[in-house]
């Protein structure tokens, strides 16, 4: 992030504290439950909006050498990533030509070949078919180069392995991120490795579980035991970069910028920084670290949250100080994701039909909006 945004921003989230005010939308607004629970719009945002956009499948430090692999599930696909001799990162569909069953079943490892364990037809890293058992007699007349794994677009960008599961998507990378791609070169976290991480299944829609996190409405109450004492009382701002958001959460240390000279200000200082990159994955820039956290829809009503603390390769702090500021994101994040679940249970049973979204609720409007965009029209940019 550009210094002077930063003083920017602080000098907004001033104004507010000083002004005893919130971040505020024009009015209250209102989410139907049906969002939540309707298992055909679950079908038509994966379609629509999972299946076409790039999602990150994996920190870049999870194929760091040559010959690495791992697989992972996307809208309910599965999809082989590799980092072929030469350091390209490739991204195929994990199913076998022949009959269509799933290549490979470890979730990592280090292979240059992969063989299918139905009839061993065996494909190189980079998605080519090199051997089939009795190919020249059982398949005349088909072309063997004709058969390599279906490859799907992969990038590597701000540290992260970016994959659109649909191999026909023509997608423009760089457009769909040009207004946060600054911010988030800033954080270098190409440079970072995962020093804890956990994964989750959560009873409750994607879109709830996003929602939790967007708003510091709830920070006094919901984590009055965790981080509700170091942050400021339901003071926060939101603001759209693209089709992405980024959030400023302040902390209660914010009002001690005002007696600092302002060429000395620093936002992650005094405050969490949250990127919700669409449609899934949020980065929380903390002071000395940042959390990615993914948030992949299985059904309806069940998220797969996976919790990753990143943080410099060569930093100082002990794998203890990792783990002790994990297991504080973890807990109050928590918090939420149980919240959430009881949320779901309401809108299922069909004792909540509506959400009411408060005026300094905003940035759930605007995501939620952002989700109907996406569902109205064919293409989600």
């Amino acid at each position: 992030m550009k210094h002077a945004v930063e003083i920017d921003l602080i000098d907004e989230v001033l104004a507010l504290k000083s002004a005893g005010s919130a971040f505020l939308n024009a009015a209250p607004t209102q989410s139907p439950a049906d969002r939540y629970v309707s298992k055909d719009r679950f079908r038509q945002e994966q379609v629509r909006i999972f299946i076409k956009l790039p999602g990150i499948v994996a920190h870049v430090s999870e194929l760091a050498n040559p010959c690495d692999f791992i697989t992972r599930e996307v809208a309910g696909r599965s999809i082989l990533i590799t980092r072929d001799k030469g350091g390209q990162v490739n991204a195929f569909v994990n199913a076998c030509r022949h009959r269509g069953t799933r290549l490979v079943g470890d979730g990592q490892g280090s292979k240059r070949h992969f063989s299918c364990p139905y009839h061993a037809w065996t494909y190189a890293n980079t998605g080519e078919l090199i051997s089939a058992p009795h190919f020249d007699r059982g398949f005349p007349g088909c072309d063997k180069s004709s058969l390599n794994l279906v490859r799907l677009h992969a990038r590597e960008a701000f540290g992260f392995i970016w994959v659109t599961v649909n191999p026909d998507e023509n997608f423009d990378f760089d457009a769909f991120f040009e207004d946060i791609a600054y911010d988030l070169e800033s954080l270098h976290m190409a440079d970072m490795d995962i020093k804890v991480q956990n994964t989750q299944l959560r009873y409750a829609n994607w879109k709830i579980l996003i929602e939790g996190g967007i708003e510091s409405y709830h920070f006094k109450i919901a984590h009055k035991s965790t981080i509700g004492p170091f942050f400021e009382d339901n003071l926060s701002t939101c603001k759209m970069l693209g089709t992405h958001m980024r959030s400023v959460l302040p902390r209660s240390t914010i009002g001690d910028l005002k007696n600092q000279p302002r060429d000395r200000w620093r936002l992650r200082d005094h405050a969490n920084v949250l990127y919700t990159l669409f449609p899934g994955c949020q980065i929380l820039a903390q002071q000395d670290h940042v959390v990615w956290i993914s948030i992949r829809p299985q059904s309806v009503g069940r998220t797969e949250v996976r919790l990753a603390t990143m943080a410099p390769k060569n930093a100082d702090q002990s794998q203890d100080y990792w783990q002790k500021n994990h297991t504080i994101t973890t807990e109050t994040l928590n918090e939420d994701f149980s919240i959430g679940e009881s949320v779901q249970n309401n809108a299922e049973t069909g004792a909540v039909t509506t959400m009411l979204f408060g005026r300094f609720e905003s940035a759930l409007d605007t995501f939620n909006r952002r989700v109907e965009a996406c569902l109205d029209r064919p293409s989600c940019r």
